[in-house]
């Protein structure tokens, strides 16, 4: 399988040819197309976001601004330590992030209350940047957001990308790359939203079931399609 596009409009899904593109330079006053990346958990999406980035695209990861907001001495984790505890401050002042995860994973209110304390700065945060990248003269910015249909922000992009796996796939990557027990693989999978719903939403999508050379031709494919996408677009 490869990439493909037209799904969130109803159109049966066209493959982009992958011929090699050249990134363009940066061009001052070109509108700017913002993307989203996302994808279920071991799909992948970090890779598609990393070639991505090689080739032009200013990318704005979600993971790492949600980090951001809980470092040490910022307001975030003063606020999070405030409603779960100092039980999830580790030794060295930072956020125990086991802990926490421990805490809300089988709590959805308490995964509501964390959510509505880190989604709020890591927004305002992501705006900033997409802010600075356009003023760069930006013509594609990417943010990866793993939770973007959960959160329902995908309305907020010009298009949205899905990265995808098939479900054993996903598991061997978590149990066998990152050596997490079946059982809590499992129930992480089990968590996140059904993915054939969000292949069915998405503008595009990127199939991540073999090699990483494969998956490098459909990222270029994919790329040529967004600045093909952001060029026509009205100043």
């Amino acid at each position: 399988m490869g990439l493909s596009d037209g799904a969130s409009t109803g159109k049966r899904n066209t493959r982009l040819a992958g011929t090699a593109f050249r990134p363009r330079p940066p061009n001052p006053g070109t509108p700017l197309l913002h993307v989203a990346l996302t994808g279920n958990i071991a799909s992948g999406k970090s890779t598609v976001a990393a070639l991505l980035a090689r080739r032009g695209a200013t990318v704005i990861d979600a993971d790492a601004l949600a980090r951001e907001a809980v470092a040490p001495g910022t307001p975030g984790l003063a606020a999070v330590v405030a409603r779960f505890g100092r039980a999830i401050v580790a030794q060295d002042g930072s956020l125990d992030r086991a802990a926490l995860r421990r805490l809300v994973f089988e709590d959805s209110a308490a995964r509501t209350a964390l959510e509505a304390i880190i989604h709020p700065i890591v927004q305002r945060r992501r705006a900033e940047l997409s802010a600075a990248a356009a003023a760069a003269g930006a013509q594609v910015v990417v943010s990866d957001i793993p939770l973007l249909f959960e959160t329902g922000l995908q309305g907020e992009f010009d298009a949205v990308i899905v990265v995808d796996a098939p479900e054993a796939v996903r598991l061997g990557r978590l149990t066998a790359d990152r050596l997490i027990p079946d059982a809590e693989a499992r129930a992480m999978m089990a968590a996140q939203a059904d993915a054939s719903a969000k292949r069915a939403a998405a503008d595009y999508v990127i199939a991540n079931d073999g090699a990483i050379g494969a998956l490098d031709g459909q990222v270029e494919a994919l790329w040529r399609a967004l600045v093909d996408r952001a060029s026509n677009r009205s100043p």
